[in-house]
């Protein structure tokens, strides 16, 4: 997930793109939820594709990380500018963790055979490393599943997010246009070997600390950051009517159409998960870019929806956790977990928008504002 909203304080705003990101980290949460049915059945799940939203997340960040700081280096250090990723991203990485301490032991079960076993000492030992995001190796893991964020899952792809803006920071932001369309058709060719030439045809992966998960989460973070990064740069808008119920529309259908090509023919889903990556996402991105929303409700949803979209994504996971447990001990099909998995929904939306609003946003003002005074204060020493 790829929050950047306070990056644009001074220039125009795509809120457009921001509810965009809402609604695709409501279909990361509806993706999991409708998991916990499936698990182990990939060609089954009925909202199949729905892991499609993180590397749409990923291509949404290249967008707005290069139209948040392109110009501003000539002002701001390198140093600068991880200070205010770190500030925007880290306490809700810390919330998310504390979130799922607090419901690991109640997530012990079969299907997590780890957890009943794990000692108190371990568990908060892995959620201190957890603050830090440095991933955990296998012989860390508490639950089962070799995550390298066991507390809460979906921080794998807040990894890759501090590995791009890395490389930005570092790299990146000096290339010319020329060269960044090199590297995004090389990326692209890096993100299609795998998807149609590997063994699984998806992109399902990227959360373990090995050869193989570490190959497919560079394969995933590469491309859509870079592309994100040079259509901005380019600056191909599309304009048409209705733009962000479009956008919606064409974004939750990418992510709802069923496996493809069945279990003997691997490489079909991995050219329709290719074909939504390289183009259908920037087409989305580029059409919510080129259009604005004119106040009313409209303008709500999407300010709402942003807002909530990090947050949302970043803690929702722990309850995942759980409800997995329960659907899985009680063997639950999905025709009488349903209300279950809708109470979720509601739940993991009210906890994220109370720690948004109670935790978040206080907390990232209090860092910023002890910068300005930190920034100020180095300033007159130096004059």
């Amino acid at each position: 997930m790829n929050p950047h909203t306070n990056d644009l304080r001074t220039k125009p705003h795509y809120e457009i793109l921001d509810g965009l990101r809402g609604v695709a980290a409501m279909a990361v949460v509806l993706f999991h939820i409708l998991e916990t049915f499936y698990l182990g059945d990939a060609f089954r799940h009925p909202f199949n594709h729905g892991y499609l939203a993180v590397d749409f997340f990923f291509l949404l960040s290249g967008f707005v990380v290069a139209y948040a700081y392109d110009d501003r280096w000539k002002r701001m250090t390198t140093w600068e500018f991880y200070k205010r990723r770190l500030i925007r991203l880290q306490p809700m990485v810390v919330m998310g963790n504390i979130i799922g301490a607090l419901l690991f032991y109640t997530q012990a079960a079969p299907v997590f055979p780890l957890v009943a076993t794990t000692p108190l000492w371990k568990m908060l030992l892995v959620m201190l490393v957890g603050f830090t995001m440095i991933p955990l190796l296998p012989s860390m893991d508490i639950r089962g599943w070799q995550e390298m964020h066991p507390l809460d899952g979906p921080a794998w792809s807040l990894f890759f997010e501090y590995v791009a803006n890395i490389l930005y920071a570092s790299g990146l932001r000096k290339v010319s246009n020329k060269v960044l369309s090199v590297l995004v058709v090389l990326s692209a060719g890096l993100l299609i070997h795998l998807l149609v030439l590997g063994p699984r045809g998806d992109v399902i992966g990227g959360w373990e600390v090995n050869g193989e998960q570490l190959h497919i989460g560079f394969a995933r973070l590469l491309f859509p950051f870079l592309a994100g990064m040079l259509l901005m740069r380019l600056g191909k808008r599309i304009r048409v009517r209705g733009t962000f119920a479009w956008c919606s529309l064409l974004l939750l259908a990418t992510f709802a159409i069923p496996r493809i090509g069945g279990q003997h023919h691997l490489w079909m889903n991995g050219v329709y998960e290719a074909f939504a990556i390289i183009v259908i996402f920037p087409v989305i991105v580029a059409m919510g870019a080129g259009d604005n929303v004119r106040g009313g409700i409209e303008e709500k949803i999407c300010k709402f929806l942003g807002d909530i979209s990090y947050p949302l994504y970043i803690t929702h996971y722990a309850l995942i956790y759980t409800f997995t447990a329960w659907v899985t001990v009680k063997k639950v099909p999905l025709s009488q977990g349903a209300p279950m998995g809708l109470l979720l929904f509601v739940v993991a939306v009210t906890i994220a928008y109370g720690c948004l609003k109670l935790y978040d946003e206080p907390v990232r003002a209090w860092l910023s504002a002890r910068e300005k005074r930190a920034a100020r204060v180095q300033r007159k020493m130096m004059s």
